[in-house]
């Protein structure tokens, strides 16, 4: 009788590994307007929209930048389901099923402005270089 007890726990281990399902984590970031490049981690992983696989929950630095856009730096939670958490994990790992969690984080970009010269800043500038240059030009001439 033991034999067969054995036997049968023996089996339905075997059969608790084959049919057990896998937890598939996916973060997918998206962004207005799209086609914007995403760094997680430092990490590149696409323009927007995009969806990449991670491993762990917790605090992740995403950076998001568009040219014309200002670039956006911020630290994003991946917050853990409750059957991720300790003790429910083993019964969704074991369930004949693929769970696929799914966080989602949207940035919206702003426009950089334009900068405006009113007064002319930008040529009275110029025209100071161009000064100063012709009269480093003249004393090394001396």
């Amino acid at each position: 009788m033991r034999k067969s007890t054995a036997g049968l726990l023996a089996a339905a281990c075997a059969l608790c590994v084959v049919m057990s399902g896998c937890v598939e984590r996916r973060i997918r970031v998206t962004s207005a307007p799209v086609g914007a490049r995403v760094w997680i981690n430092d990490q590149d992983v696409g323009t927007t929209p995009v969806e990449t696989r991670f491993t762990f929950y917790g605090g992740y630095d995403v950076r998001v930048e568009l040219d014309g856009y200002e670039s956006i730096n911020e630290l994003r939670e991946a917050k853990a389901p409750f059957y991720e958490y300790p003790g429910p994990d083993l019964i969704a790992t074991a369930l004949p099923t693929k769970l696929k969690p799914l966080i989602e984080w949207h940035f919206d970009l702003e426009q950089v402005e334009e900068a405006t010269d009113p007064d002319g800043a930008r040529e009275n500038l110029l025209d100071r270089a161009q000064s100063l240059r012709e009269q480093a030009n003249s004393t090394s001439d001396e």
